[in-house]
């Protein structure tokens, strides 16, 4: 069977079972709304370039209406008593459960992951929701010592409203999940804005998930706008009917997002760029290391925020370790992710293929030596998808220009380091700040890192890999990374806004600090 055959089967099958077609809406504002007269964008999959479907984008009257209609939802959903959220919500993790398998196939054919990359990223949302449940009956709030004697003072915590949610490519449905599942169980209703890449996987999810709310008499609470070139994210950007959003992208695009959003003295979760680093001491295991290093600066093509970009080796390891790498990276399979054994897939474009390039060259240009990798692939059956070798490159500084950017593509730079006071200075010195790594068994190295010294990110890990969090601990990043934090943990406090409350059950009327305030 040809490769292009079974491209076909399995696109079939995906369309078939999520009720998909070549011609879909992107457009949900409590019904799909029908394409004609709309314009279209054709969404292409990296593994061989071919057409998979045109989706109907919205325009700016559409979105106007769609808030309209969130705002509508919102005034019934917050209603509801938060356990009872938490039931419907739990419904919807149990209807996706029907689809990880389909879901899955479909996060692979539209942006490339491996099937079992795709699966997990399902899996991840039902994770989620299976938090949001239980975090529907602990949404706490403090009581505090009042000094004024018969008063009552506590916090309390309501939803925001409507709260948007811009996403990615890389993590097509996932990163909603974390946004949309915790503000639902808080009260708020979610306005969707996806990545064009990943449009298909957002309309079979928001099908699924309404679909749940519909059957239970429920208002529709999972909205979705799909655009071409930025059209809606700017509304959504500038719109105080937007109390807060959520945006997740590169650290250019969301400086220009918290601006708008700033401007109007909005709130934002910002979810930006990663350059991502493992030090590797001599008192590491080697094996975990490899493994760890490896996976960190391969997995999804390196089109992950939390993807391992430079390798901060120990300068005694460089004739032992680096060799081991280098014949990873050669040995490592490439290609289209539906076949087995591949561990790397396609990028998600012929844009992200120039910038590889690009960044191999100016690496080079910079005195870089490339020790493996640096080709753009054709592969047979393949001709029309985005594939790269994956690339190691040392000798460069740990300031260089393109060492301190992060490009979305699976190239790694090795840096040296003699002592451990090096190897943070040099993993500290990107304006990025998302995850880092230490490879250690010394317990006096792995303290050093996680102290205030040490690594100087939004996430540590310790004999792990950079790329890989689980949702029960708080997402996000410092300095470029845009200090944001989704999913576990008290990240949901983010989708509340908090109110202290006074209650004065007395008879008399005494004030804060002993003022007093006599009108008689």
């Amino acid at each position: 069977m040809s490769k292009s055959t079974e491209f076909q089967l399995v696109k079939g099958r995906v369309f078939a079972d999520l009720g998909l077609y070549e011609r879909v809406s992107g457009l949900y504002d409590g019904q799909w709304l029908a394409g004609e007269g709309r314009r279209r964008i054709a969404v292409h999959s990296p593994i061989n370039g071919e057409r998979l479907a045109e989706v109907a984008v919205a325009d700016e009257e559409d979105y106007s209406r769609l808030i309209e209609r969130a705002w509508m939802s919102f005034a019934e959903w917050s209603l509801v008593p938060a356990p009872k959220r938490g039931e419907v919500v739990r419904e919807i993790g149990d209807r996706l459960r029907e689809y990880v398998d389909t879901l899955g196939l479909l996060v692979s054919l539209e942006v490339g992951k491996t099937p079992v990359e795709g699966k997990g990223e399902v899996q991840e949302m039902i994770d989620i929701a299976d938090f949001a449940v239980g975090l529907s009956r602990q949404l706490y709030g403090k009581t505090i010592a009042s000094e004024r004697q018969h008063h009552r003072l506590f916090e309390q915590w309501h939803p925001h409203g409507v709260v948007g949610v811009i996403t990615a490519f890389n993590f097509p449905c996932a990163v909603w999940s974390w946004n949309a599942f915790i503000a639902a169980v808080i009260g708020n209703v979610v306005v969707w804005k996806p990545s064009p890449n990943g449009a298909l996987t957002a309309i079979a999810i928001t099908n699924i998930v309404n679909e749940v709310l519909d059957e239970q008499g429920l208002p529709a609470l999972f909205f979705v706008a799909v655009d071409g070139a930025g059209e809606i994210g700017r509304l959504m950007s500038s719109d105080r009917k937007l109390p807060l959003l959520s945006f997740t992208g590169s650290v250019r695009t969301g400086r220009e997002v918290a601006a708008r959003v700033g401007e109007r003295i909005g709130r934002s979760i910002l979810e930006l760029g990663g350059n991502n680093a493992a030090i590797v001491t001599p008192d590491a295991d080697m094996e975990i290391a490899l493994r760890g290093v490896a996976f960190g600066a391969l997995a999804t093509a390196a089109q992950r925020c939390t993807t391992t970009r430079r390798l901060i080796l120990h300068e005694s390891l460089f004739d032992s370790l680096l060799p081991r790498l280098i014949e990873a990276y050669r040995s490592v399979r490439v290609g289209s992710p539906l076949e087995p054994g591949v561990l790397v897939g396609p990028l998600i474009s012929g844009r992200a293929v120039e910038s590889y390039s690009s960044a191999i060259g100016r690496a080079e240009a910079s005195g870089g030596r490339v020790l493996v990798g640096n080709s753009v692939l054709a592969l047979p059956g393949l001709e029309g998808g985005n594939y790269v070798a994956p690339t190691l490159i040392d000798g460069l500084a740990p300031d260089s220009e393109i060492v301190c950017e992060e490009t979305f593509a699976p190239i790694l730079y090795v840096l040296s380091y003699s002592d451990l006071e090096e190897a943070f200075a040099i993993h500290n010195c990107v304006p990025q700040g998302l995850s880092s790594s230490i490879f250690s068994n010394n317990l006096r190295e792995v303290e050093a890192f996680l102290s205030v010294v040490g690594s100087d990110c939004g996430l540590a890990n310790v004999n792990a890999g950079t790329a890989g969090a689980e949702i029960g601990g708080a997402f996000g990043g410092e300095k470029d990374t845009g200090g944001g934090r989704e999913s576990g943990s008290d990240a949901w406090k983010a989708y509340a806004r908090r109110q202290t409350v006074t209650v004065n059950y007395g008879d008399e009327l005494p004030l804060a600090q002993g003022v007093t305030f006599d009108v008689n």
